[in-house]
């Protein structure tokens, strides 16, 4: 019998702060913004003794809000943190191009995408721009844009520069957790706008929560690694840092270090340590296409 474990689900501008979370998770999941009421909730399931998993929500735009909340886990006193453990975040950037692209299968070829979240910092709003052209670059529809639903450009601009580009159909594909207000006809020159849902079902959300959730149990139970130390470096290198997909099984690890700005990739297999300068160490896995489309695919 699996034994019972809390799970807190903590949001930020990508979840809305937990309200686009709530009405969806299973019912004993706590969902809580970070900061005072992610420390008061670590701290009291510490005080009741139980198990705490506590997984950051973000689809990939945010790893400040990975660092952030080890340091909130950080500074809950030991005696009221308890068995604690941080888990990996919900997704990457590259779940993320992978959730994308199968929504945008179901959408008519004909229909432009504007791909739509909240306005983060700047990182993570070139970040989207980064996603909606690998998306645009798999897939088949030719025109891809985006808005924010929060920023600039907003939802009214990005089917405006639609329309300019040709687009005869709009279809929004929300790279969030948050559904975007559809602007009215009259805003929009009258150009049909449709809404994919979200970047996740809410089925597919549950199953991701939980298996990262069982992931972080069986990280503690076997290596007595809590996540903090990993979670802490989250946003360095603005954020680069990733985590293996749901249900992926052809991962390898290395640990090394990337000097600021250094990106690179390695062909699938490769499994060796280097060290590329003077910043934070850090662990991740690489995985193959074909096991990337199997991932999409199984989640889709």
């Amino acid at each position: 019998m699996t034994e019972p474990v809390a799970v807190i689900a903590v949001c930020g501008h990508e979840a809305a702060y937990g309200r686009a979370l709530a009405p969806v998770v299973d019912g004993g999941v706590s969902v809580v913004s970070n900061g005072r009421e992610l420390f008061r909730s670590i701290a009291e399931h510490g005080r009741r003794g139980e198990e705490t998993v506590v997984v950051p929500m973000t689809l990939g735009r945010e790893p400040a809000l990975v660092a952030d909340t080890a340091r909130t886990l950080r500074a809950v006193p030991a005696a009221q943190r308890g068995t604690t453990v941080l888990a990996e975040p919900f997704g990457t950037a590259q779940h993320l191009v992978g959730w994308l692209r199968a929504a945008a299968g179901r959408v008519p070829e004909d229909s432009a995408l504007l791909v739509t979240a909240p306005s983060g910092d700047p990182f993570e709003d070139a970040e989207l721009y980064r996603v909606a052209a690998l998306v645009r670059r798999y897939g088949r529809h030719p025109l891809v844009e985006v808005a924010f639903s929060d920023g600039d450009p907003d939802l009214t601009e990005g089917i405006r520069r639609c329309r300019l580009l040709g687009a005869r159909r709009v279809t929004l594909l929300p790279a969030t957790f948050v559904l975007p207000e559809v602007p009215g006809p009259d805003r929009a020159e009258r150009l049909p706008v449709d809404l994919a849902g979200t970047a996740v079902s809410a089925a597919a959300l549950r199953r991701v929560l939980a298996e990262r959730v069982t992931d972080a149990r069986r990280r503690l139970r076997e290596h007595g690694d809590d996540g903090v130390g990993a979670g802490l470096t989250a946003a360095d290198n603005h954020g680069h840092s990733h985590t293996h997909p749901p249900g992926e099984g052809r991962s390898h690890g290395h640990a090394h270090t990337h000097s600021p700005g250094d990106a690179h990739n390695h062909p699938p297999g490769e499994d060796h340590p280097h060290d590329n300068g003077p910043a934070t160490a850090h662990r991740h896995h690489h995985l193959s296409a074909d096991a990337a489309d199997r991932v999409i695919r199984s989640i889709a």
